[in-house]
Protein backbone atom coordinates (compact mmCIF):
# COMPACT_ATOMS: atom_id res chain seq x y z
CA UNK A 1 0.00 0.00 0.00
CA UNK A 2 2.73 2.37 0.72
CA UNK A 3 4.83 1.85 -2.57
CA UNK A 4 1.46 2.22 -3.98
CA UNK A 5 2.03 6.08 -3.07
CA UNK A 6 5.24 6.37 -4.45
CA UNK A 7 5.18 7.54 -8.29
CA UNK A 8 7.97 9.58 -10.14
CA UNK A 9 7.93 12.43 -11.35
CA UNK A 10 7.35 11.53 -15.66
CA UNK A 11 8.98 14.32 -17.60
CA UNK A 12 10.19 14.42 -20.47
CA UNK A 13 12.46 17.04 -22.82
CA UNK A 14 12.04 15.13 -25.64
CA UNK A 15 7.87 15.63 -25.89
CA UNK A 16 8.15 18.38 -28.28
CA UNK A 17 4.81 20.10 -26.52
CA UNK A 18 7.35 22.19 -24.39
CA UNK A 19 8.85 23.63 -27.44
CA UNK A 20 5.20 25.12 -28.06
CA UNK A 21 4.59 25.88 -24.60
CA UNK A 22 8.13 27.78 -24.75
CA UNK A 23 7.42 29.90 -27.42
CA UNK A 24 3.92 30.86 -26.59
CA UNK A 25 5.61 32.36 -22.70
CA UNK A 26 8.16 34.04 -24.77
CA UNK A 27 6.40 35.26 -27.32
CA UNK A 28 3.91 37.06 -25.52
CA UNK A 29 4.60 40.87 -23.28
CA UNK A 30 0.89 41.24 -22.24
CA UNK A 31 -1.57 39.10 -19.90
CA UNK A 32 -3.15 36.33 -22.33
CA UNK A 33 -6.73 36.25 -23.07
CA UNK A 34 -8.53 34.14 -20.75
CA UNK A 35 -9.17 31.44 -23.27
CA UNK A 36 -5.74 31.20 -24.58
CA UNK A 37 -4.93 30.85 -21.00
CA UNK A 38 -6.80 28.20 -20.43
CA UNK A 39 -5.62 26.25 -23.34
CA UNK A 40 -1.98 26.81 -21.96
CA UNK A 41 -2.48 25.52 -18.75
CA UNK A 42 -4.22 22.49 -19.99
CA UNK A 43 -1.02 22.22 -22.18
CA UNK A 44 1.46 22.82 -19.50
CA UNK A 45 -0.10 20.30 -17.25
CA UNK A 46 -0.22 17.14 -19.78
CA UNK A 47 3.14 17.96 -20.22
CA UNK A 48 4.34 18.61 -17.81
CA UNK A 49 2.20 15.43 -15.66
CA UNK A 50 1.05 12.85 -18.22
CA UNK A 51 -0.14 10.67 -15.38
CA UNK A 52 -2.93 12.82 -13.96
CA UNK A 53 -5.33 11.36 -15.46
CA UNK A 54 -8.48 13.74 -14.39
CA UNK A 55 -7.33 17.54 -13.97
CA UNK A 56 -10.62 18.43 -12.51
CA UNK A 57 -9.50 16.76 -9.31
CA UNK A 58 -10.81 19.35 -6.62
CA UNK A 59 -8.36 21.16 -4.83
CA UNK A 60 -9.67 20.72 -1.98
CA UNK A 61 -8.93 16.71 -2.24
CA UNK A 62 -5.65 16.94 -3.24
CA UNK A 63 -4.96 18.89 -0.35
CA UNK A 64 -7.08 16.05 1.58
CA UNK A 65 -4.81 13.29 0.10
CA UNK A 66 -1.23 15.33 1.70
CA UNK A 67 -2.61 14.20 4.91
CA UNK A 68 -3.23 10.40 3.87
CA UNK A 69 0.01 10.75 2.06
CA UNK A 70 1.85 11.67 5.33
CA UNK A 71 0.57 9.72 7.86
CA UNK A 72 0.52 6.34 5.65
CA UNK A 73 4.62 7.24 4.82
CA UNK A 74 5.01 8.32 8.37
CA UNK A 75 4.00 4.87 9.57
CA UNK A 76 5.95 3.02 6.71
CA UNK A 77 8.95 4.81 8.11
CA UNK A 78 7.90 3.73 11.75
CA UNK A 79 7.44 -0.03 10.45
CA UNK A 80 10.79 -0.25 8.55
CA UNK A 81 8.94 -0.65 5.18
CA UNK A 82 9.45 2.79 4.21
CA UNK A 83 12.98 4.63 3.43
CA UNK A 84 13.73 8.18 3.55
CA UNK A 85 14.65 8.24 0.78
CA UNK A 86 11.23 6.94 -0.93
CA UNK A 87 9.41 9.57 1.50
CA UNK A 88 11.53 12.34 -0.43
CA UNK A 89 10.36 10.65 -3.84
CA UNK A 90 6.87 10.82 -2.58
CA UNK A 91 6.71 14.40 -1.45
CA UNK A 92 8.05 15.95 -4.50
CA UNK A 93 6.16 13.95 -6.22
CA UNK A 94 2.77 15.28 -4.68
CA UNK A 95 4.26 18.88 -4.92
CA UNK A 96 4.99 18.99 -8.63
CA UNK A 97 2.67 16.79 -9.67
CA UNK A 98 -0.04 17.00 -7.50
CA UNK A 99 -0.70 20.57 -5.65
CA UNK A 100 1.42 22.34 -8.00
CA UNK A 101 -0.50 22.11 -11.39
CA UNK A 102 -3.60 23.47 -10.35
CA UNK A 103 -2.30 26.89 -9.92
CA UNK A 104 -0.53 26.62 -13.16
CA UNK A 105 -2.55 29.82 -15.45
CA UNK A 106 -3.42 31.68 -11.89
CA UNK A 107 -2.72 35.15 -12.88
CA UNK A 108 0.16 37.25 -11.24
CA UNK A 109 -0.44 40.18 -9.66
CA UNK A 110 2.38 42.16 -7.05
CA UNK A 111 -0.10 42.33 -4.65
CA UNK A 112 -2.04 39.08 -5.12
CA UNK A 113 -2.81 36.47 -2.07
CA UNK A 114 -5.90 33.51 -3.52
CA UNK A 115 -5.58 30.72 -1.99
CA UNK A 116 -7.56 29.05 -4.20
CA UNK A 117 -6.21 28.41 -7.75
CA UNK A 118 -7.56 30.18 -10.70
CA UNK A 119 -9.42 32.43 -8.17
CA UNK A 120 -8.27 35.51 -7.99
CA UNK A 121 -4.20 36.63 -8.41
CA UNK A 122 -1.03 35.31 -6.42
CA UNK A 123 2.01 36.90 -5.88
CA UNK A 124 5.30 34.90 -6.73
CA UNK A 125 5.82 34.76 -2.78
CA UNK A 126 2.50 33.54 -1.73
CA UNK A 127 2.52 30.74 -4.88
CA UNK A 128 5.38 29.45 -2.76
CA UNK A 129 4.51 29.94 0.77
CA UNK A 130 0.40 28.84 -0.61
CA UNK A 131 1.94 25.47 -1.90
CA UNK A 132 4.15 24.64 0.84
CA UNK A 133 1.19 25.00 3.22
CA UNK A 134 -1.17 23.15 1.14
CA UNK A 135 1.35 20.48 0.83
CA UNK A 136 1.40 20.06 4.44
CA UNK A 137 4.16 22.06 5.87
CA UNK A 138 3.38 23.95 8.91
CA UNK A 139 3.92 27.84 8.50
CA UNK A 140 2.39 31.48 8.26
CA UNK A 141 1.82 31.69 4.56
CA UNK A 142 1.40 35.84 5.11
CA UNK A 143 4.53 35.81 6.91
CA UNK A 144 6.82 33.79 4.57
CA UNK A 145 5.35 35.67 1.56
CA UNK A 146 6.27 38.92 3.49
CA UNK A 147 9.92 37.79 3.78
CA UNK A 148 12.86 38.84 1.40
CA UNK A 149 13.85 36.28 -0.76
CA UNK A 150 17.02 35.41 1.68
CA UNK A 151 14.82 35.25 4.37
CA UNK A 152 12.77 33.37 2.34
CA UNK A 153 15.51 31.01 1.67
CA UNK A 154 16.82 31.23 5.47
CA UNK A 155 13.10 29.80 6.78
CA UNK A 156 12.82 27.32 4.29
CA UNK A 157 16.39 25.59 4.90
CA UNK A 158 15.48 24.72 8.66
CA UNK A 159 19.25 25.40 9.10
CA UNK A 160 20.66 23.50 5.82
CA UNK A 161 22.85 24.62 3.06
CA UNK A 162 22.07 28.02 1.22
CA UNK A 163 23.96 27.64 -2.16
CA UNK A 164 24.52 31.80 -3.32
CA UNK A 165 25.04 31.95 -6.82
CA UNK A 166 26.76 35.01 -8.49
CA UNK A 167 27.70 34.93 -11.91
CA UNK A 168 28.64 37.55 -14.70
CA UNK A 169 25.75 36.14 -17.57
CA UNK A 170 23.15 34.07 -17.02
CA UNK A 171 24.95 31.41 -18.86
CA UNK A 172 27.16 30.97 -16.49
CA UNK A 173 24.88 30.81 -13.51
CA UNK A 174 22.73 28.37 -15.41
CA UNK A 175 26.05 25.82 -15.19
CA UNK A 176 26.94 26.75 -11.67
CA UNK A 177 23.24 26.00 -10.44
CA UNK A 178 23.17 22.71 -13.07
CA UNK A 179 26.76 21.87 -11.32
CA UNK A 180 25.37 21.88 -7.52
CA UNK A 181 21.54 20.36 -8.00
CA UNK A 182 20.50 16.66 -8.51
CA UNK A 183 17.41 15.85 -9.87
CA UNK A 184 14.62 17.49 -7.11
CA UNK A 185 12.84 20.43 -6.50
CA UNK A 186 14.71 23.50 -4.66
CA UNK A 187 13.23 26.55 -3.42
CA UNK A 188 15.36 29.64 -5.75
CA UNK A 189 15.52 33.46 -4.60
CA UNK A 190 16.27 36.07 -7.11
CA UNK A 191 18.27 38.62 -5.21
CA UNK A 192 15.80 41.43 -3.30
CA UNK A 193 13.28 40.55 -6.65
CA UNK A 194 11.76 37.92 -6.91
CA UNK A 195 11.08 33.88 -5.84
CA UNK A 196 10.21 30.31 -7.39
CA UNK A 197 10.69 26.74 -7.58
CA UNK A 198 13.28 25.40 -9.43
CA UNK A 199 12.82 22.28 -10.85
CA UNK A 200 15.50 19.35 -12.06
CA UNK A 201 14.05 16.42 -13.87
CA UNK A 202 16.68 14.14 -16.09
CA UNK A 203 19.09 16.52 -15.84
CA UNK A 204 16.87 19.65 -17.24
CA UNK A 205 16.39 23.13 -15.16
CA UNK A 206 12.78 24.00 -14.90
CA UNK A 207 11.07 27.40 -12.91
CA UNK A 208 7.97 26.97 -11.47
CA UNK A 209 6.90 30.32 -10.18
CA UNK A 210 4.12 33.02 -10.38
CA UNK A 211 5.28 34.60 -13.41
CA UNK A 212 5.43 38.64 -13.94
CA UNK A 213 6.41 38.52 -17.46
CA UNK A 214 3.93 36.99 -20.04
CA UNK A 215 1.65 35.20 -19.71
CA UNK A 216 1.64 37.04 -16.75
CA UNK A 217 1.08 33.60 -14.43
CA UNK A 218 1.64 30.73 -12.48
CA UNK A 219 3.35 29.03 -15.18
CA UNK A 220 6.74 26.45 -15.50
CA UNK A 221 9.77 26.93 -18.26
CA UNK A 222 12.40 25.79 -18.66
CA UNK A 223 15.20 27.67 -17.32
CA UNK A 224 17.20 28.93 -20.46
CA UNK A 225 14.17 30.66 -21.92
CA UNK A 226 13.11 32.13 -18.73
CA UNK A 227 12.78 36.33 -19.43
CA UNK A 228 12.80 36.46 -15.35
CA UNK A 229 16.02 34.23 -14.79
CA UNK A 230 17.96 36.59 -17.00
CA UNK A 231 16.14 39.36 -15.19
CA UNK A 232 19.12 38.87 -12.23
CA UNK A 233 22.65 38.11 -11.10
CA UNK A 234 22.08 36.32 -7.82
CA UNK A 235 20.43 33.52 -6.89
CA UNK A 236 19.77 31.79 -3.65
CA UNK A 237 19.05 27.96 -3.48
CA UNK A 238 18.08 25.37 -1.17
CA UNK A 239 17.23 21.93 -1.56
CA UNK A 240 13.28 20.83 -0.79
CA UNK A 241 12.96 17.34 -1.84
CA UNK A 242 16.21 16.27 -0.07
CA UNK A 243 15.82 18.33 2.62
CA UNK A 244 15.48 15.89 5.86
CA UNK A 245 15.21 18.53 8.49
CA UNK A 246 12.33 19.76 6.64
CA UNK A 247 10.74 16.37 5.94
CA UNK A 248 11.09 15.66 8.92
CA UNK A 249 9.40 18.52 10.14
CA UNK A 250 6.62 17.61 7.52
CA UNK A 251 6.11 13.95 8.92
CA UNK A 252 5.98 15.69 12.53
CA UNK A 253 3.59 18.27 11.95
CA UNK A 254 6.22 20.46 13.45
CA UNK A 255 5.85 24.35 12.83
CA UNK A 256 8.79 25.46 10.67
CA UNK A 257 6.85 29.14 10.75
Amino acid sequence: MFFSLLLLFNLTSENPSIKKVEETLISKHKPLPIAEMSILKEQMIVYFNPELNNINVSYTTTKADVGLLKNELKAGLLAGVVSMDSIKAAFANHLVNKIIPHWYGTPWSFGGHTEVPNQGKIACGYFISTTLRDMGIKLNRYKLAQKSPIDEAKVISCGTEITTIQEETYEKAIEEIDRITKDGIYFIGFDEGHVGYLLKQKGELFLVHSNYFAPVSVTIEAIQTSRAFKSFSKFYIVDISNNDILLQRWLDNVIVL
